[in-house]
């Protein structure tokens, strides 16, 4: 028999928490087909449906969505095994860098109610993306719990800690990676590569078709190459902050430039006014990569901060992806919280080639 004959009809999958689409978006150019996103963010509803137009999107708060209504909606079947559930919910409250912690306490345990759509739809296959934290934090996540609902309804897992950075993508963005299938006996996550290239200068700068502008840049078309405003002084502190990688040391015996809140501190943060390097993967974009005070996010050479398309690039969307949404935070944030396209294509082409080398 073909191993094109074992495999379960093509797989189609619904991407809970979908944001703008990143997952949806690489899933699709790994050939499998996804049905619907749901997400809470109405910001999110204009950049997902007009990027991906073959998949239905659900504006739903899915503590409150019930299964059977989600049912009518999407019309998939229950016990399907060519499903694949993906989860990737907000993931504020286990970011190490976040500090409103009463602010995203209700994003807390979505991963119950995730389990909630899995319990009753049983997919063949579950893929959830996520911060490291969550699996640091098990018990607490509740993650120790969905572990062991897994293990006791069939499925086989795997998961890790892993590196965008080693899945197409120019990012050190580490993620918490998991898969699971009621289908396979057994299961893996995606061997990583080391691909050099997947470095800044290989992705923006002129010579990728990003001309040069200045802070405070507005990009009215489709590529959206705009910034945000700097202030004068701000503007003072990059032109004294060495291209390729420097940083705020720079600047730090300056009296008029220097920041009262880094005086004598000048080990913690060093990141934040930093200049990204040529040479080296970008930092983890973030919701507030277009704010030079919120890392290493400022230009390596120019004196700006990162232009929405850069960030979008380095996320590894495609320049004709285009994002909408009522000011620029708006379309930041979609573009920092979405999963990199390229990653996820890693994920679903590493999954479909698992499934056809399995004995199913």
């Amino acid at each position: 028999m073909k191993k094109e004959e074992k495999c379960p009809k093509r797989l189609q999958a619904v991407d809970f928490f979908c944001g703008a689409g990143g997952m949806t978006y690489g899933l699709k150019l790994a050939g499998i087909k996804v049905l619907a996103g749901i997400d809470i963010d109405i910001e999110c509803k204009e950049t997902y449906e007009l990027n991906n137009p073959d998949s239905l999107f659900i504006h739903a708060d899915i503590n409150r969505l019930e299964e059977h209504d989600f049912q009518k909606r999407t019309g998939i079947e229950r016990n399907d095994e060519s499903m694949v559930f993906i989860g990737c919910s907000p993931c504020q409250y286990w970011t190490r860098i976040n500090t409103q912690k009463t602010k995203s306490t209700e994003t807390k345990n979505l991963i119950n109610e995730f389990r909630r759509f899995v319990d009753y739809f049983k997919p063949g296959f579950i893929i959830i993306e996520n911060v490291p934290g969550l699996s640091k934090r098990k018990e607490e996540s509740n993650l120790d719990g969905f572990l062991e609902y897994l293990k006791a309804n069939g499925y086989a897992y795997a998961y890790e800690i892993i590196n965008a950075n080693h899945y197409g993508v120019p990012q050190n963005r580490k993620r918490f990676v998991l898969i699971a299938s009621r289908v396979l006996e057994s299961i893996k996550i995606p061997e990583p590569e080391n691909d050099p290239s997947l470095v800044v200068k290989n992705f923006i700068g002129v010579e990728n078709g990003f001309p040069k502008i200045e802070a405070g840049h507005t990009d009215d078309s489709s590529f959206q190459h705009s910034t945000a405003h700097l202030s004068e002084k701000n503007i003072l502190r990059l032109k004294k902050t060495l291209p390729d990688g420097g940083n705020r040391w720079a600047w730090k015996d300056d009296p008029y430039l220097q920041i009262n809140a880094y005086k004598g501190k000048d080990t913690i943060f060093r990141d934040v006014y930093g200049r990204m390097y040529w040479n080296k993967p970008a930092p983890t974009i973030t919701t507030k990569f277009i704010r030079t005070s919120s890392g290493r996010f400022s230009h390596p050479e120019e004196h700006r901060g990162l232009s929405l398309r850069e960030g979008s690039t380095l996320q590894t969307f495609p320049i004709n992806y285009v994002f909408k949404g009522p000011n620029s935070d708006s379309i930041a944030k979609q573009i920092g919280n979405a999963v990199p396209p390229e990653m996820a294509r890693c994920i679903g082409e590493a999954l479909r080639k698992e499934i056809m080398n399995a004995d199913i």
